[in-house]
């Protein structure tokens, strides 16, 4: 199961080791071969607000990727939600997480960005700490339908 999510890192902390690799820039057929195949992994989001918000183009395409997000989370394996400005309990995110899970998890892994590429965290004690994160984070999320009520809203807002 496939988790993105949103860490915040007390300052204090130690920073996590981390395996890092470079991506180069190619078709973005991954995520979508994964979330169309017949028989789909269950994958689980929590999107805060300020990322719902940012447009990276014209509010036309804005629309678009909002209306695109929508769509996906009508599938019954998808589960999108939604952690907005007037919600308590999850404030100060400020680096994409991404944590996949499985039946073993021992195998479980999450990536996150990092200055020189992509860093992937495989050590149970952070991946427990993630999971614990990730939790929160839905906690302090609207549940889904809420989450598509208010996606809808931002769209209409364009």
């Amino acid at each position: 199961m496939a988790s993105p999510f949103v860490r915040r890192r007390d300052q204090r902390a130690r920073p996590p080791q981390v395996r890092t690799t470079r991506t180069s820039p190619g078709p973005r057929t991954g995520p979508t071969a994964i979330l169309d195949r017949p028989d789909p992994i269950p994958y689980e989001a929590v999107v805060h607000e300020a990322a719902l918000r940012i447009k990276v183009s014209d509010r036309a395409i804005a629309r678009a990727q909002l209306s695109h997000l929508l769509e996906l989370s009508e599938a019954d394996h998808i589960t999108l939600r939604v952690i907005t400005f007037e919600l308590d309990g999850f404030g100060g995110a400020w680096t994409p997480m991404m944590l996949a899970g499985g039946a073993v998890p021992r195998l479980d892994t999450a990536a996150r960005d990092v200055l020189n590429g992509t860093g992937f965290i495989d050590s149970e004690a952070q991946l427990g700490v993630l999971r614990t994160l990730f939790r929160r984070a839905e906690a302090a999320s609207l549940d889904p339908t809420r989450s598509r009520d208010f996606i809808h809203t931002l769209a209409k807002e364009l």
